[in-house]
Formats: C-alpha cells, sequence, structure tokens
C-alpha cells in the first residue's frame, strides 16, 4: 500500500543545478553500530529501513566511508544498488580507529583512494555528489581542493561539497571547482552555522544540516515549542524539522535512523507547513536558548 506521506511534500532542489531531489533526505549514520562503529544491532531492520526510502519519496542519501567504517555505504548497495532515480551522496576524508574516534587525512592520494573505494562499495562507476568530510588543517587546502578538481574532471565524482567549513573556505574552494553543498551542523538551537546558510542561500548552495532534529529544552511542557506540537498533534521532533525545512529554499535536512517507524515519523515532517507566525515563534525562542 502507498503511503500518504511523502518526502516530495519538502519541495525539490537541483544538486549542483542539475540533479533533482525531494529536500527531506536520510542520513545514513545511524545504519551502524553504537559510536558509528561496525554494523548495526539489527541488520535486518537497517536493511528494511533503507528499502522503504523510495515507497515514501526519499530520494537523497547521504552517507561517508567513515561510517562503520564501510558499513554504511555497503548496507546502501546492498539494499538499493543499482538506485534508479536516487542520488547517494557520500564522504571522505576521515579515518577511524575505534568508536566515536574520527581523524581528518586529507592527503590528495588518501582522498583519491577514498572516492576509488567508495565508487567499489556504492557499485556505482561515478559517485554523483562526493564531499570533503574535513578540511585536514595539516595538508594546504588548495592541495586537497585541488584533488577533487582533478577527479570531476576525470568523471569519478559529478559534483562536490564540503563539511563543516566557513563562508571562507567556500569561497576558497569555489575557485578551484564548483561547491554543489556545504553540510554544517545546525537546527533550532544551534545557529552558528547562520552565516554559512545565508552564503549558501544566495549562491543558490545546497546546505546540509546535521543534526537537524534537535529541540534542547524548547521539547519541554509550557515552550512555544510544545503549544504548536500540541496544537498540529505533530512530535517536537518533526516540528523542529518543519522549521529546519522552511528556513530556506535551499536546505536540505537528512535525519538518520536504523528504525523503520522512526523513518516514517521523520518522513511525515515534510506535509507540515508552519505558519510565518509560528516559524517566527520558534526561532525567536530557539536564538535564546541556544
Amino acid at each position: 500500500m502507498s503511503p500518504t506521506f511523502s518526502a516530495a511534500a519538502s519541495g525539490p532542489f537541483l544538486i549542483g543545478g542539475e540533479i533533482a531531489v525531494n529536500r527531506l533526505g536520510f542520513g545514513a549514520m545511524r545504519i551502524t553500530g553504537k559510536g558509528i562503529w561496525n554494523g548495526p544491532d539489527d541488520r535486518a531492520e537497517a536493511i528494511r529501513t533503507l528499502r522503504r526510502l523510495p515507497e515514501l519519496g526519499v530520494n537523497f542519501i547521504d552517507t561517508a566511508d567513515s561510517y562503520g567504517p564501510f558499513v554504511s555505504e555497503d548496507l546502501i548497495a546492498e539494499a538499493l544498488a543499482p538506485y534508479g532515480g536516487l542520488l547517494v551522496a557520500t564522504k571522505g576524508g576521515l579515518t577511524r580507529h575505534g568508536p566515536n574516534i574520527w581523524a581528518p587525512v586529507g592527503r590528495p592520494e588518501y582522498l583519491r583512494q577514498c572516492v576509488l573505494m567508495s565508487l567499489r562499495r556504492l557499485k556505482v562507476e561515478q559517485i554523483a555528489l562526493w564531499q570533503l568530510h574535513r578540511i585536514d588543517p595539516k595538508v594546504p587546502r588548495d592541495e586537497q581542493f585541488g584533488v577533487i578538481a582533478d577527479m570531476i574532471k576525470e568523471g569519478l565524482i559529478r559534483h562536490a561539497g564540503l563539511s563543516e567549513v566557513g563562508v571562507a573556505d567556500i569561497e576558497a574552494a569555489a575557485k578551484v571547482f564548483p561547491v554543489a553543498t556545504v553540510q554544517n551542523r545546525f537546527n533550532l538551537v544551534d545557529r552558528t552555522s547562520e552565516d554559512v546558510l545565508d552564503y549558501c542561500t544566495a549562491k543558490g548552495i545546497g546546505f546540509i544540516p546535521w543534526y537537524p532534529l534537535a529541540a534542547g529544552t524548547l521539547a519541554k511542557p509550557g515552550t512555544a515549542l510544545d503549544g504548536i506540537v500540541r496544537k498540529t498533534g505533530a512530535t517536537p521532533s518533526q516540528i523542529a524539522l518543519a522549521w529546519v525545512l522552511k528556513c530556506s529554499p535551499v536546505m536540505l535536512p537528512i535525519p538518520g535512523t536504523g528504525k523503520l517507524a522512526h523513518l516514517e515519523d521523520n518522513v511525515r515532517a515534510a506535509g507540515i507547513v508552519l505558519s510565518d507566525a509560528d516559524f517566527r515563534t520558534l526561532d525567536a525562542e530557539g536564538r535564546r536558548k541556544a
């Protein structure tokens, strides 16, 4: 039976100005084990969750070679290859040495290896969107940007983006290759990257907020968020996600989960339309709590 809700309700965005996706996507970090290390506790449920995505209109998936490591990409390929109509974006440049341990390596030869191995794991001939997971401070950033530009020219990747960067980083990268997306932390109570969002909105660059569901203490009884939850019948996370979606037409939130029921709850947020008044109220209260 087809669902009565769909990520298509979030509206479209063109990655790199040419690949259409629904703005509400899926982050595939949580289909791994505790500490984003090894496989999930319930592998079958993770596969079911992934296979449900296209049925719910979710056609933009964000992953990384470091999730597991490698586990997320492998599961996505098993569940969804050859992907008809799906854009699977991945990232490289972070190495793993244990649960919750992340270390950037931005040497050009390593970034090239990341792309070649992601191509193999995802079972594709070209990565539609590849993102530098972190700029390695130990390596000149222009060397990192340069190898990305080379891989675009070679056809290994189609579009490229950056993660956890400032406006100056985006401007520097844009001199070397077209920056299609930026992935920074952003949510109702974390506006640290608001200047980056404003820049991306002005330039038409996709902004992928990670940790988009956070609402902090705004979810407590008696808050403005609680009042909107009671009025709409939605959950606090759904309202927080609807708020993020309304922030900008370039916003591409990727709430992640390894549970089918949680996925469906997240996708229902695409159909929630906040009034301008509710949006402003949440915006103001979120700033006070940030």
